[in-house]
């Protein structure tokens, strides 16, 4: 049976909207965490706004959404078979599900001006598993400008061009029969070594199904543990990936080579380890990424000490 396109996608003209957000929004602030690194592909910020490309139930589409207007209202355009669907899903994806009413920073200098000159940051809920979920598992324990440029490789040689009037260059995530026909030279080559590549295999042979599980879950605990029953697939990943595709506002990046220094230093002016950051936000509990991401937007200078992580060329090992 031939599926047929929304009447945009057949005439090439874009779904548009204005988005009226009940509270300020910052789209820089709220959908900055969406792109992986400066090469990639599916992200491109200008003055105007942000363009960012999606794999959607529907197909492809290409989303350009501008910073809000003097009344706070955002206007998005939308092209190609999913525009329809990333339009819908626009409110969600501008935090509109992300409520901190309940988050009380009163007693930390810090987070409380954080969050005064931040009023408009909001996590972003993508509502797509697998988009979040690969480069999370490229990123397992290699330096980020390793795991951007992995990325970056794999969706120009697999990925499809934007559709619309998008930056040239732009491209959507390949679909799951595309990833799953990437062969094992072609993930060494990008730079991802063969743990990390296995990890990447597993979640796509049960995609559906994990979709199913994590979209049909009680919580969003449970959809984190749901992702966990996967091989390769830890705490980290399952953060990592529900933080962005689910706005999970209270899973923390548990194993992160950084964070665990970098909020310890923040709150209280010494690097901890994971179970002394844990311990630090357990007075946050059910709010601690949104915790996370207002130490992150303080303007905080985190001080690296030590080795950093060596960059390692895993395409010809």
């Amino acid at each position: 049976m031939t599926a047929v396109l929304p009447e945009s996608a057949r005439s090439g003209r874009p779904v548009e909207t204005v988005y009226r957000p009940k509270a300020q929004v910052d789209v820089a602030a709220t959908l900055g965490l969406l792109g992986r690194g400066p090469y990639d592909p599916t992200t491109q910020w200008d003055l105007r706004g942000v363009w960012r490309t999606w794999r959607t139930p529907l197909g492809a589409a290409t989303l350009r959404v501008l910073r809000p207007a003097a009344d706070g209202s955002i206007a998005a355009s939308a092209w190609g078979p999913g525009a329809e669907w990333v339009v819908a899903a626009l409110p969600a994806l501008l935090g509109s599900e992300d409520d901190w009413s309940a988050l009380d920073v009163s007693g930390n200098v810090l987070l409380r001006g954080s969050l005064h000159r931040n009023p408009g940051l909001r996590l972003a809920k993508t509502g797509r598993l697998l988009e979040a979920l690969l480069p999370a598992i490229i990123e397992q324990r290699v330096t980020s400008l390793e795991a951007y440029r992995s990325w970056a490789r794999l969706l120009r040689w697999y990925g499809e061009p934007a559709p619309g009037p998008a930056p040239e260059g732009m491209r959507v995530t390949p679909t799951l029969e595309q990833w799953r026909g990437v062969p094992s030279w072609d993930w060494h080559r990008a730079g991802v070594d063969p743990r990390r590549s296995r990890a990447a295999q597993a979640v796509l042979a049960v995609a559906p199904s994990l979709e199913r599980a994590t979209g049909g879950s009680a919580t969003l605990d449970d959809a984190a543990a749901a992702l966990q029953t996967v091989p390769g697939i830890g705490i980290w990943t399952a953060a990592e990936t529900l933080q962005r595709s689910h706005a999970h506002p209270d899973l923390v990046s548990v194993g992160d080579y950084h964070l665990a220094h970098y909020v310890g230093e923040a709150l209280i002016g010494e690097r901890v380890d994971d179970d002394g950051m844990l311990e630090l936000l357990e007075p946050w509990r059910g709010h601690r990424q949104r915790v996370v991401r207002l130490i992150l937007a303080s303007g905080f200078r985190f001080q690296r000490r030590g080795p950093r992580m060596a960059v390692q060329d895993h395409r010809w090992h």
